[in-house]
Protein backbone atom coordinates (compact mmCIF):
# COMPACT_ATOMS: atom_id res chain seq x y z
CA UNK A 1 0.00 0.00 0.00
CA UNK A 2 1.36 3.31 -1.27
CA UNK A 3 1.69 6.27 1.40
CA UNK A 4 -0.94 8.14 -0.74
CA UNK A 5 -3.26 5.85 -0.24
CA UNK A 6 -2.48 4.85 3.52
CA UNK A 7 -3.63 8.30 3.79
CA UNK A 8 -6.76 8.08 2.14
CA UNK A 9 -8.18 4.54 4.20
CA UNK A 10 -6.79 6.54 7.48
CA UNK A 11 -9.34 9.63 6.45
CA UNK A 12 -12.37 7.54 5.33
CA UNK A 13 -11.50 5.17 8.33
CA UNK A 14 -11.81 8.21 11.35
CA UNK A 15 -15.61 8.21 11.78
CA UNK A 16 -15.72 4.48 11.79
CA UNK A 17 -13.06 3.77 14.41
CA UNK A 18 -13.90 6.64 17.02
CA UNK A 19 -17.88 6.51 16.40
CA UNK A 20 -18.12 2.60 16.25
CA UNK A 21 -14.90 0.85 16.59
CA UNK A 22 -13.19 1.76 19.79
CA UNK A 23 -16.93 1.89 22.13
CA UNK A 24 -17.44 -1.48 20.65
CA UNK A 25 -14.28 -2.96 21.86
CA UNK A 26 -14.42 -0.95 24.93
CA UNK A 27 -18.07 -2.39 25.69
CA UNK A 28 -16.94 -5.74 24.33
CA UNK A 29 -13.95 -6.47 26.54
CA UNK A 30 -15.66 -5.76 29.72
CA UNK A 31 -18.29 -8.44 29.01
CA UNK A 32 -16.02 -11.02 27.24
CA UNK A 33 -13.53 -10.55 30.48
CA UNK A 34 -16.93 -10.97 32.79
CA UNK A 35 -18.29 -13.88 30.58
CA UNK A 36 -15.28 -16.09 30.60
CA UNK A 37 -14.65 -15.36 34.73
CA UNK A 38 -18.12 -17.28 34.82
CA UNK A 39 -17.98 -19.69 32.57
CA UNK A 40 -14.63 -20.45 33.71
CA UNK A 41 -16.06 -20.79 37.41
CA UNK A 42 -18.99 -22.69 36.16
CA UNK A 43 -18.18 -24.61 33.26
CA UNK A 44 -14.46 -25.22 33.23
CA UNK A 45 -11.28 -22.29 32.57
CA UNK A 46 -10.47 -23.65 28.71
CA UNK A 47 -14.15 -23.29 27.96
CA UNK A 48 -13.74 -20.04 29.93
CA UNK A 49 -10.52 -19.31 28.08
CA UNK A 50 -12.40 -19.87 24.35
CA UNK A 51 -15.05 -17.48 25.08
CA UNK A 52 -12.75 -14.59 26.60
CA UNK A 53 -10.11 -15.27 24.12
CA UNK A 54 -10.77 -17.05 20.65
CA UNK A 55 -14.18 -15.15 20.37
CA UNK A 56 -13.20 -12.04 21.98
CA UNK A 57 -10.05 -11.99 19.08
CA UNK A 58 -11.83 -12.80 16.35
CA UNK A 59 -14.85 -10.47 16.90
CA UNK A 60 -12.21 -7.58 17.27
CA UNK A 61 -10.07 -8.83 14.23
CA UNK A 62 -13.28 -8.90 12.24
CA UNK A 63 -14.41 -5.08 13.02
CA UNK A 64 -11.26 -4.05 12.41
CA UNK A 65 -11.42 -5.71 9.90
CA UNK A 66 -8.00 -7.74 9.98
CA UNK A 67 -7.34 -10.19 7.58
CA UNK A 68 -5.41 -13.31 8.72
CA UNK A 69 -2.82 -15.98 6.86
CA UNK A 70 -1.70 -18.38 9.06
CA UNK A 71 1.00 -20.54 8.16
CA UNK A 72 2.62 -24.07 9.79
CA UNK A 73 -0.46 -25.06 11.66
CA UNK A 74 0.70 -28.91 11.15
CA UNK A 75 3.37 -27.84 13.50
CA UNK A 76 1.52 -27.92 16.70
CA UNK A 77 0.68 -31.48 17.74
CA UNK A 78 -2.34 -32.88 19.95
CA UNK A 79 -2.06 -32.33 24.09
CA UNK A 80 1.31 -31.72 23.67
CA UNK A 81 1.97 -28.17 25.74
CA UNK A 82 4.25 -25.91 24.70
CA UNK A 83 5.71 -22.04 26.15
CA UNK A 84 5.20 -20.08 23.30
CA UNK A 85 6.91 -17.36 22.03
CA UNK A 86 6.96 -14.61 19.48
CA UNK A 87 7.83 -11.37 18.37
CA UNK A 88 6.14 -8.28 19.64
CA UNK A 89 5.44 -5.31 17.96
CA UNK A 90 1.51 -4.81 18.35
CA UNK A 91 -1.09 -5.01 21.37
CA UNK A 92 -2.71 -6.83 18.07
CA UNK A 93 -0.43 -9.48 18.49
CA UNK A 94 -2.35 -10.46 21.09
CA UNK A 95 -6.01 -10.80 18.84
CA UNK A 96 -3.66 -12.77 16.57
CA UNK A 97 -2.52 -15.49 18.83
CA UNK A 98 -5.48 -15.50 20.96
CA UNK A 99 -7.59 -16.13 18.39
CA UNK A 100 -5.94 -17.83 15.89
CA UNK A 101 -2.95 -20.07 17.03
CA UNK A 102 -5.66 -22.51 17.78
CA UNK A 103 -4.90 -24.17 20.72
CA UNK A 104 -5.58 -23.55 24.78
CA UNK A 105 -3.14 -21.22 26.22
CA UNK A 106 -2.42 -18.86 28.90
CA UNK A 107 -0.50 -16.14 29.55
CA UNK A 108 2.40 -15.14 32.00
CA UNK A 109 1.09 -12.01 34.15
CA UNK A 110 2.94 -9.62 36.38
CA UNK A 111 2.81 -10.47 40.32
CA UNK A 112 1.07 -6.91 41.01
CA UNK A 113 -1.09 -7.45 38.01
CA UNK A 114 -2.43 -10.13 40.65
CA UNK A 115 -3.31 -7.10 43.22
CA UNK A 116 -5.73 -4.86 40.71
CA UNK A 117 -9.04 -5.74 42.30
CA UNK A 118 -11.00 -7.43 39.57
CA UNK A 119 -8.19 -8.55 37.65
CA UNK A 120 -6.29 -10.59 39.65
CA UNK A 121 -9.20 -12.44 40.35
CA UNK A 122 -10.56 -12.61 36.77
CA UNK A 123 -7.37 -13.68 35.78
CA UNK A 124 -6.87 -16.76 38.53
CA UNK A 125 -10.12 -17.95 37.91
CA UNK A 126 -9.74 -18.03 33.81
CA UNK A 127 -6.49 -19.81 34.64
CA UNK A 128 -3.24 -17.55 33.72
CA UNK A 129 -0.62 -17.63 35.67
CA UNK A 130 1.31 -15.16 37.68
CA UNK A 131 4.79 -16.22 38.35
CA UNK A 132 7.01 -14.86 41.78
CA UNK A 133 10.20 -15.36 41.96
CA UNK A 134 11.01 -12.81 44.62
CA UNK A 135 12.28 -15.93 47.25
CA UNK A 136 13.01 -19.40 46.35
CA UNK A 137 9.93 -21.01 48.01
CA UNK A 138 7.50 -18.64 46.28
CA UNK A 139 9.33 -19.32 42.56
CA UNK A 140 9.05 -22.78 43.79
CA UNK A 141 5.23 -22.49 44.27
CA UNK A 142 4.81 -20.51 41.47
CA UNK A 143 6.64 -23.27 39.12
CA UNK A 144 4.32 -26.13 40.87
CA UNK A 145 0.97 -23.86 39.69
CA UNK A 146 2.64 -23.54 35.83
CA UNK A 147 3.35 -27.38 35.96
CA UNK A 148 -0.33 -28.13 37.02
CA UNK A 149 -1.91 -26.08 34.13
CA UNK A 150 0.45 -26.29 31.18
CA UNK A 151 -0.72 -30.20 30.84
CA UNK A 152 -2.97 -31.63 27.91
CA UNK A 153 -2.12 -29.03 25.51
CA UNK A 154 -2.51 -26.11 27.42
CA UNK A 155 0.42 -23.82 26.65
CA UNK A 156 1.67 -20.29 28.02
CA UNK A 157 2.49 -17.67 25.73
CA UNK A 158 5.97 -14.89 26.37
CA UNK A 159 6.62 -12.28 24.66
CA UNK A 160 10.98 -13.08 25.08
CA UNK A 161 12.02 -9.27 23.91
CA UNK A 162 9.69 -7.87 26.86
CA UNK A 163 8.04 -5.30 25.46
CA UNK A 164 7.09 -4.44 22.07
CA UNK A 165 9.45 -3.02 18.84
CA UNK A 166 9.32 0.41 17.56
CA UNK A 167 10.39 -0.49 14.31
CA UNK A 168 9.12 -3.85 13.66
CA UNK A 169 13.26 -5.35 14.14
CA UNK A 170 13.14 -8.02 16.46
CA UNK A 171 14.79 -6.86 19.90
CA UNK A 172 17.01 -8.70 22.38
CA UNK A 173 15.52 -11.98 24.03
CA UNK A 174 15.70 -11.86 27.63
CA UNK A 175 15.65 -15.38 29.80
CA UNK A 176 12.21 -15.58 31.21
CA UNK A 177 10.77 -17.43 28.84
CA UNK A 178 13.22 -19.82 28.13
CA UNK A 179 13.96 -20.65 31.85
CA UNK A 180 10.43 -21.54 32.03
CA UNK A 181 10.82 -24.43 28.98
CA UNK A 182 13.91 -25.74 30.95
CA UNK A 183 12.44 -25.89 34.37
CA UNK A 184 8.64 -27.76 33.24
CA UNK A 185 10.42 -29.73 30.60
CA UNK A 186 8.12 -28.30 27.44
CA UNK A 187 9.18 -27.87 24.22
CA UNK A 188 9.43 -24.01 22.36
CA UNK A 189 7.16 -22.99 19.90
CA UNK A 190 8.41 -19.81 17.91
CA UNK A 191 5.99 -17.91 16.34
CA UNK A 192 6.83 -15.02 13.74
CA UNK A 193 3.59 -11.91 13.65
CA UNK A 194 4.13 -9.79 10.43
CA UNK A 195 1.74 -7.09 9.80
CA UNK A 196 0.47 -5.94 13.04
CA UNK A 197 2.20 -3.00 13.57
CA UNK A 198 0.75 -1.69 10.65
CA UNK A 199 -2.38 -2.06 12.03
CA UNK A 200 -2.02 -0.34 15.25
CA UNK A 201 1.90 1.06 15.51
CA UNK A 202 3.24 0.91 19.16
CA UNK A 203 2.23 4.01 21.50
CA UNK A 204 -0.44 4.76 19.08
CA UNK A 205 -3.76 5.62 18.10
CA UNK A 206 -3.32 5.70 14.67
CA UNK A 207 -5.70 1.95 13.78
CA UNK A 208 -6.27 0.91 10.31
CA UNK A 209 -7.12 -2.15 8.55
CA UNK A 210 -4.76 -4.30 7.29
CA UNK A 211 -3.69 -7.92 6.14
CA UNK A 212 -1.70 -10.03 9.55
CA UNK A 213 0.54 -13.31 8.94
CA UNK A 214 1.18 -15.72 11.85
CA UNK A 215 4.28 -18.41 11.12
CA UNK A 216 3.87 -20.97 13.32
CA UNK A 217 7.25 -22.73 13.42
CA UNK A 218 8.76 -26.31 14.50
CA UNK A 219 8.67 -26.44 17.98
CA UNK A 220 12.07 -26.85 19.26
CA UNK A 221 13.07 -30.07 21.64
CA UNK A 222 14.74 -28.20 25.20
CA UNK A 223 15.90 -32.18 26.70
CA UNK A 224 19.78 -31.19 25.43
CA UNK A 225 19.50 -27.27 27.20
CA UNK A 226 20.19 -26.18 30.61
CA UNK A 227 21.12 -23.60 32.42
CA UNK A 228 24.66 -24.15 31.06
CA UNK A 229 23.51 -23.50 27.13
CA UNK A 230 20.67 -21.36 27.65
CA UNK A 231 22.01 -18.97 25.76
CA UNK A 232 22.39 -20.79 22.69
CA UNK A 233 18.75 -21.68 22.69
CA UNK A 234 18.12 -18.44 22.85
CA UNK A 235 19.74 -17.49 19.44
CA UNK A 236 18.40 -20.48 18.20
CA UNK A 237 14.76 -19.53 18.62
CA UNK A 238 15.62 -15.88 17.98
CA UNK A 239 16.80 -16.77 14.73
CA UNK A 240 14.05 -18.91 13.89
CA UNK A 241 11.92 -16.10 14.19
CA UNK A 242 13.47 -13.52 12.54
CA UNK A 243 14.17 -15.56 9.12
CA UNK A 244 10.05 -15.28 8.79
CA UNK A 245 10.22 -11.27 9.24
CA UNK A 246 10.91 -9.21 6.30
CA UNK A 247 14.10 -6.69 6.35
CA UNK A 248 15.13 -8.43 9.57
CA UNK A 249 18.61 -7.58 10.60
CA UNK A 250 19.88 -10.25 13.17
Amino acid sequence: MTRTSRQVLWLFYQPYKWLFFIPFIFLNTIFFGFAAMVISILVNQRAGSFIGGVVWSRLNGFFTPMIVRVEGRDHIRKHTSYVVISNHQSVYDIFLIYGWIGIDIKWIMKKELGKLPGVGYGSRKVGHIFLDRSNSRIAVESLNEAKRKLVNGTSVVMFPEGTRSETGVLGTFKRGAFKLAIDLGLPVLPLTLVGTKDILPNRSMNLLPGKVKMVIHEPIDISRYGEDNMQELMRTAREIIGKALPCQVM
